[in-house]
């Protein structure tokens, strides 16, 4: 089972600070590093939905770089069920429509999972 987290970090174009989901303490951006795509970046938190990272097709995970998260978004499915949330299936829709199989599944906690989306809810 992963651990999920989210971090809170200052974005260096927008000047405001973005939400970066990590998993076992590291950030999915990092994550991305590994496979030679550096193009991407935290979310603003406007850009994210009132109850972000909540189960679904293509569910918005990271934004592009540039700090506006509609440019270049990194989607992925969310499914869960009563004990755990699980992220696969990630790949980013636009510009040339790269999918990153080797990436995830990453499998966490429900109850963790759902206690570090509160913290976030708890900031906006």
């Amino acid at each position: 089972m992963n651990e999920f987290g989210l971090i809170i970090e200052p974005h260096d174009v927008m000047h405001e600070n973005v939400v970066v989901p990590a998993v076992d303490g590291i950030p999915l951006t990092e994550w991305l590093e590994f496979y030679d795509d550096p193009w991407f970046g935290g979310v603003r938190k406007d850009d994210l939905d009132a109850k972000p990272f909540q189960p679904g097709k293509a569910q918005l995970v990271l934004g592009c770089n540039c700090g506006i998260a509609s440019c270049g978004p990194l989607v992925a499915r969310i499914r869960a069920d009563q004990k755990t949330v699980v992220w696969d299936s990630f790949r980013r829709p636009h510009r040339n429509g790269t999918v990153y199989a080797e990436l995830g599944p990453y499998t966490f906690g429900r109850k963790q999972y759902e206690k570090a989306l509160d913290k976030l809810l708890e900031l906006r």
